[in-house]
Formats: structure tokens, sequence, C-alpha cells
């Protein structure tokens, strides 16, 4: 009962929040606090963000019936206190005057680049009726693959409308913000590990973290909690950032690898390639050689596989004499404009901070 949504894509529920606060206020032992310039003390109500799938847990302060300050739960073991910039911009979302809060109809009768769709305001049942007309004339004509069903941000009601509903229709064309969101997240780990799930990260013990492609201070979960982990992170060892752009991360990284956009590749071959020579892997998880420490030669192909015994893993060996041999920290430098320097500094630390290593990838 002492739950409610700010989101501006609720539509009516959203204005709801007013005559909500008014019902709970004062029913709920909740922590009271006066902000400046108001005579109403107010009172904090328990909520959560939508600003990402991470729906941290947050409080928002109520004061004569309006949202005015949002604020981490305190009572929260994930994020106590702690909310980042999304959840903050929650009150201006709410209460933007240009926020749309009912179905727009389009009414001009061209479309184009620079025409104005004239769209004006319909009522829900109007919208919904119109929409259910227009899904029976191309079910009944047998067209329904040409009804496509697009989805923001899911709720509980993804199973009704995102499932059961097009399974009704008879559309396969179903389409979330997911597949360039979350669901890319789950396809790293489920090619490199077998598990399509998010990739979570031992931050309390990572001495040196290697960011790749994302900026977790941002655009990622639980980014409360990194936010407040990150000096934690910098003080324990070192935090390093792969990134073309200079990121809020990159900018408070260690050290800031801004790489030339689509030669991930090289460097990650790079980075493997010292691993191996400098003999920095895992051997108990990995394998080792069978007669003795090796090695893995740069520009050397190792002439009998079978030397190897491997553990957990398959086709290293394969792997370097097809693919690594010859990627070198200078190959890669031409390939990324990184620092052949930068690049075995790297792998060399990662190797001495491990098994303290982290390497956050994004989706």
């Amino acid at each position: 009962a002492g739950m409610f949504l700010i989101n501006p894509v609720l539509g009516a529920f959203g204005d709801k929040l007013t005559q909500e606060a008014e019902k709970l206020k004062g029913k709920l032992p909740l922590n009271k606090g006066k902000a400046m310039g108001t005579s109403d003390i107010g009172v904090w109500y328990p909520s959560t963000c939508q600003g990402s799938t991470s729906w941290c847990p947050i409080e928002i302060l109520v004061q004569s019936g309006r949202a005015v300050k949002v604020r981490g739960n305190q009572n929260s073991m994930v994020s106590p206190g702690t909310v980042c910039p999304r959840g903050h911009l929650n009150i201006q979302e709410t209460y933007d005057p240009d926020r749309i809060k009912t179905p727009l109809k389009r009414t001009a009768a061209s479309k184009g680049k620079g025409v104005d769709p004239q769209f004006v305001p319909i009522t829900w049942a109007a919208a919904m009726t119109e929409i259910a007309a227009n899904i029976l004339t191309l079910r009944n004509a047998g067209e329904v693959h040409k009804i496509a069903y697009l989805r923001g941000r899911y709720t509980h009601e993804t199973d009704l409308q995102y499932s059961a509903l097009t399974k009704i229709i008879g559309t396969p064309n179903k389409y979330s913000h997911s597949v360039l969101c979350a669901e890319a997240e789950k396809m790293g780990p489920l090619f490199t590990e077998n598990k399509a799930h998010y990739r979570d990260y031992d931050l309390d013990n990572c001495k040196y973290l290697l960011i790749w492609g994302c900026d977790p201070t941002r655009a990622n979960r639980q980014v409360p909690t990194f936010i407040k982990k990150y000096e934690t992170i910098k003080k324990n060892g070192t935090i390093t950032v792969v990134d073309p752009v200079l990121s809020t991360s990159a900018a408070k990284a260690s050290k800031w690898l801004p790489i030339i956009p689509g030669t991930d590749g090289a460097l990650a071959s790079a980075l493997a390639h010292v691993i191996l020579t400098e003999g920095l892997y895992y051997k108990a998880f990995v394998g080792d050689w069978n007669t003795g420490k090796g090695p893995f030669v740069a520009n050397t192909q190792v002439a009998d596989e079978t030397d190897f015994t491997e553990i957990h893993t398959y086709g290293l060996v394969k792997w370097w004499n097809t693919e690594l041999y010859d990627k070198t920290p200078a190959w890669a430098e031409a390939i990324t404009g990184i620092p052949a320097a930068d690049i075995e500094k790297v792998a060399k630390d990662m190797g001495a901070a491990a098994p303290n290593v982290s390497v956050w990838h994004g989706p």
C-alpha cells in the first residue's frame, strides 16, 4: 500500500501520485523531514525507480501533495541512501509541462520528413477501440504479419501484452528495447560461458577492474552501488577503461584507453597474446605444458599441440596457432591506436593482480 511508481510513460496512473500521497499521509511510520522554504514537513514514501531494470529502491518526499525530492531508500541493503541521477530526474519527468498524458492521433493526411503530423489528444477508450479495430481488420484479412508490437521498459504486464496478446493476435512480430540492452548483454556470457545471464562482479575484493565498452556510472545495473564503490576500487587497485569516449568512468579511472571504434577484437587478441607469452594464465583452470613451461613465443607457432594438456578450456594451443601467435601489442597498436607499451602493461598488471580481476563488459 505504501508503494507507487513515478514514470512519464504510465499515463493516468502517474497522475494519481498526488491523490495516493494524500491518502497515505500520516498512515505509515516513515521518516519525516522539513525542506527549506516550506511549512509542510512532508512524508518520505518508499517507491522504486524505473530509470533502469535495476528498479532501485528509493524514497520520495511529498509535501503539500507534491513530490519534491528523491533519495535512495535508507533501509535498502543494495544501495542504502544513494540513487543515480536517473532517480533524481523522476520528479522532472513527472511534472514536465510537455509530458504526454494521453494518446495522440495523427490527423495529417500525409507523412514525411518535415511534414507536421498534426497530432491531437484523444481518449484512451478511443485509442484502444481504433487499435483493436485495425488489428481485427488485418487478422480477418489474413495479414497478421503486418502487425508489430513494440515494447519499451517492461513491467509485470509483459506476460499479458508482449507474450499472450501477440499469440492471440497471431503475429510473430514483437520487439523490445532489450534487443539492444538487457538481452544483448546476456549474449556474451551465453557464447563464452554457456549461461545467458547478467554478469556480476566482486567489486569489494577487486584489485584490477577493466571496464570495456561501457560506463557503469551511468548505464548499467546497480549504478548507485558502483558509484559508491568506485573510489574503494581505486584505493584497492587499478581501474582501466577501454572506450572511444571520455566517459565519467574513464575520466576518473587510473588509465583510459581511447580505442578506435570497431577495433576491440584486436586489443583483446593482443592482451591474450601477452598473457600467454608471459605465462600469466591461471594454470589450475587452463592447464599447462607436459614437458616444462612451454613456452608460447611471439610470432612462433607451437609445433606439437598435444604437448599442452588442458583442464577446463578447449583448443587453447590451436587458438594460439591460428589466431594469436603474431597478434603482438605492436601489431594491435597500428589498428587500435593504443600504444603497445600500454597494452603490454595492462596485461601484465592484470596478471599481477589475479585472481582479484574483473573485466566489466558492455553489451
